[in-house]
């Protein structure tokens, strides 16, 4: 199986979106990744709805909605809104994490948990069963362009290990320092979903850096 692309338009240039993502729908990517930042939980602020709202428009690609917030199940009615695929919220920002799952699936989107670098697979057992995805970090969340953690791959592994035994058919995802030589090695310990982002938007060209993950 081929890895499942979502290019993060974090990396995009924001100053001529349109052709940007004229550029993604006439791609390979299969998934446009929107990483919503608050300031709070990470150390930086991306966009938010109304910006978001312009996106979702410009595209019939799924949406894969990352949300790097406090609280992020005050947020569920506007990510429906956008027509998300995917609501994905932080292990670390949830209280309550099997109750905002469920709440995310009753809202009729696809119900994902990421992980932070220093966050435990292992904590995960007990609500993997519920997700559609997991996201792992390979960088600390915040800011893009940043160095692949070379254990971001033993996770992966990690993960795979425990969907496996628990019966869990939850999708592995991977944002963070990702290109061509990451990604290789991501997709073998596992993953199924790459995030990308300077290695799509800062390539010569963009449209055949997504053909080569795809192909990967």
């Amino acid at each position: 199986m081929k890895p499942i692309i979502a290019p993060s338009i974090l990396s995009a240039n924001f100053g001529n979106l349109a052709a940007e993502m004229d550029m993604l729908n006439r791609s390979d990517a299969d998934w446009i990744h929107l990483d919503i930042m608050d300031g709070v939980f990470v150390p930086n602020i991306s966009f938010g709805f109304p910006v978001l709202k312009h996106v979702s428009r410009l595209t019939h690609k799924p949406l894969d909605v990352h949300l790097m917030i406090v609280q992020p199940e005050k947020f569920i009615p506007e990510v429906k809104a956008l027509g998300a695929h995917v609501m994905n919220v932080h292990y670390e920002t949830c209280t309550h994490l099997h109750r905002v799952v469920q709440q995310i699936r009753d809202a009729g989107m696809q119900p994902a948990v990421t992980i932070n670098p220093a966050t435990p697979v292992s904590l995960l057992k007990d609500i993997v069963g519920e997700l559609y995805m997991v996201l792992v970090m390979g960088v600390n969340p915040g800011f893009g362009g940043q160095k692949f953690i070379e254990h971001t791959v033993d996770k992966v592994r990690e993960l795979r290990e425990l969907l496996n035994q628990t019966g869990s058919e939850a999708l592995i995802e991977v944002d963070g320092g990702v290109n061509l030589e990451t990604g290789a090695r991501l997709v073998e310990a596992g993953a199924d979903i790459l995030v990308v982002g300077n290695a799509v938007f800062s390539a010569t060209d963009p449209m055949k850096a997504i053909w080569a993950l795809k192909n990967l």
